[in-house]
């Protein structure tokens, strides 16, 4: 099933893979280069992309040499391209979603990481996807957008699609041997996803109303860019990823398990018809997802400093609060729902963190917000881009006529 292309990089010298990464200069980008750099001989960079961050670009493109820079507007591509002729650098630089398509679906592209925020690295993963790439998924919007798309055309392209997402990575690793991302795993009853709890686990509902945006990105354990820290702040990134392994491992939203682990050492279960629960554990770092991603179906080492498990303290598991944070309460009734459903929630979520993280509304006004768009969803199916897109759009429109017409503000 895995591509020449995806496999093999067998037009590059000296038998490297090549490697587009698509959002660089993020958290993953930048520890999908950490790994990448241990492994010279292995691994080479034929693009990087950013939306804005053109030194953090720049510094990269200067590092690792690719062929191709992409970044997010006309300017910002006059900018950096200067920046590099004037260090004598051949990269080549690029600006709009049609480099990213471009990029993510390049012949001499072999392994493409995936880790543009939001529903705007759709697009780009579908190419590298149509193009039958090794595609490295860590953005968890295109397969809760349309994971039965992506899925489906993955299977007609050859392309293999592994998560990085530390809990399907781990879930992954768990997963019977040979085991493809969509397939049925046999003798697999239940899948248990594991999540921190994030920075408010043992916040009052009262308290946790009026918390700031630089409380809600400071979690406990991880080090992620605002908008997933959010997420992880409201629990909507354990419902997106209900949504993504309900895709991945093919099995229905009831099959699927939140598991609160505060240690953030167990990163995912798998339990089986026999009694057996596996777990992947490691130290929270996401260089490790990554490692395991990269040299699938090997192994390289990460840059992760190995467990000490006599060091661990008491590992724990609780049931999630659905009172609490009511977004995992909406991101399961999406998943009941499937079609457009999932689409819809993405972007209301979308338009609501990024108007809590401007300090336009309230915490709890981003659950709110997204129940509000849902409840007047109108249900597709699905089956189509342009059907997924539109859905997208409308579920946009409503939540910032929402926040608009209530013209919420914080305190």
């Amino acid at each position: 099933m895995i591509s020449k292309s995806a496999n093999n990089d067998s037009n590059i010298p000296d038998g490297q893979h090549t490697i587009t990464i698509l959002g660089s200069t993020g958290s993953i980008g930048i520890n999908a280069l950490d790994v990448v750099a241990r492994h010279p001989d292995t691994f080479r960079i034929f693009s990087l992309t950013a939306n804005t961050k053109v030194e953090k670009l720049f510094e990269q493109c200067c590092l690792f040499k690719p062929r191709f820079a992409v970044i997010g507007s006309e300017t910002l591509r006059v900018t950096l391209a200067e920046k590099l002729a004037n260090k004598g650098s051949s990269t080549e630089v690029l600006c709009g979603v049609d480099a990213l398509e471009m990029v993510s679906a390049h012949e001499e592209a072999g392994t493409v990481v995936s880790a543009i925020v939001g529903a705007a690295g759709l697009l780009p993963t579908l190419s590298a996807v149509n193009s039958g790439k090794k595609v490295l998924i860590a953005n968890k919007e295109p397969l809760v957008m349309c994971g039965d798309l992506i899925l489906q055309n993955a299977k007609k392209s050859g392309a293999v699609i592994l998560p990085v997402d530390s809990e399907h990575n781990a879930i992954f690793q768990c997963m019977p041997g040979n085991y493809l991302a969509g397939n049925t795993a046999p003798g697999v009853t239940k899948i248990l996803l594991t999540g921190s709890g994030g920075p408010f686990r043992e916040l009052s509902k009262e308290k946790i109303k009026f918390v700031t945006p630089e409380q809600a990105c400071n979690h406990p354990n991880w080090s992620m860019g605002p908008k997933i820290s959010v997420d992880s702040a409201t629990m909507m990134n354990k419902g997106l990823e209900l949504i993504e392994a309900c895709h991945l491992f093919n099995l229905s939203h009831n099959k699927i398990n939140i598991v609160i682990h505060p240690q953030s050492i167990v990163h995912s279960m798998v339990e089986y018809e026999d009694g057996s629960v596996l777990a992947q554990l490691g130290n929270p770092d996401m260089r490790t997802p990554i490692a395991s991603a990269l040299a699938w179906p090997n192994r390289i080492s990460s840059g992760v400093e190995n467990l000490d498990i006599f060091d661990m303290k008491d590992l724990t598991f609780e049931k999630p609060d659905l009172d609490k944070f009511p977004c995992l309460g909406i991101a399961s009734a999406a998943a009941t729902l499937m079609g457009t459903a999932p689409t819809a929630m993405n972007a209301a979520n979308e338009v609501a963190v990024d108007a809590f993280l401007s300090g336009r509304i309230n915490f709890n006004n981003i659950s709110e917000t997204i129940d509000h768009v849902m409840s007047g969803h109108n249900v597709q199916s699905a089956e189509s881009l342009e059907e997924i897109l539109e859905a997208d759009k409308i579920a946009r429109l409503s939540a910032i006529t929402y926040l608009d017409e209530k013209s919420v503000k914080t305190g």
